[in-house]
């Protein structure tokens, strides 16, 4: 069988090794790849992002499972154009992505579902955010709303530090529409830990 990988990082890369080896497979596209992909003879670069074109690729290819690594595509609705046209993939759905491409969606989500998390307030006027840093004060988390490759949250430990946050998200626009709101956090000192999990719907696998 073909399978697909879609991204060009060092995880699709680990991802596509990996798939590689299962004695079925035959040969794994990763779409668009990186150098090190294209240097495993095993694997294939394809140099293709658009997400319609991608099914295309699919279809055409007979790839028997897509899996894909990044957030952008998932937030974007891959998910939901190759479940549309009959063709197998892993990952969440546009909707559920909005997990991890909206943290005011996130935090409205946990909120909801009584998940503890750091107490917030959402903000797409300068203004407004402003005001509620004077109320509350530093140390205090300021994040940008939507994908913004790494760089949209400030652990702001003055005052000063978290205006110029709000100035550069809101006010300047320099994060796109990534920063077009800002979700304002608690600061909560301690240690982080990420899990990253295999679910089926109900149970931790």
């Amino acid at each position: 069988m073909k399978l697909l990988v879609v991204g060009s990082g060092g995880r699709e890369h680990a991802l596509a090794w990996k798939l590689a080896q299962a004695p079925r497979v035959q040969l794994v596209y990763v779409a668009p790849g990186n150098g090190g992909t294209a240097q495993d003879e095993r694997l294939a670069n394809v140099d293709i992002t658009d997400i319609h074109e991608l099914a295309d690729f699919a279809e055409r290819e007979q790839v028997a499972l897509t899996v894909v690594g990044p957030e952008a595509p998932l937030a974007a609705g891959i998910v939901n154009v190759f479940r549309s046209r009959g063709l197998k993939v892993f990952g969440p759905t546009k909707e559920a992505a909005q997990l991890e491409s909206s943290k005011d969606f996130a935090k409205a989500f946990m909120k909801r579902h009584g998940i503890p998390t750091a107490a917030y307030e959402t903000f797409s006027d300068a203004a407004a955010a402003h005001a509620y840093i004077d109320t509350h004060g530093a140390p205090i988390v300021i994040k940008a709303d939507g994908l913004a490759a790494g760089k949209g949250v400030v652990v702001a430990m003055s005052l000063e530090e978290a205006h110029q946050a709000i100035d550069m998200m809101l006010a300047d626009n320099r994060l796109g529409d990534a920063g077009a709101r800002v979700v304002i956090e608690e600061f909560l000192a301690g240690e982080e830990a990420s899990f990253i999990v295999m679910v089926d719907g109900k149970h931790v696998l």
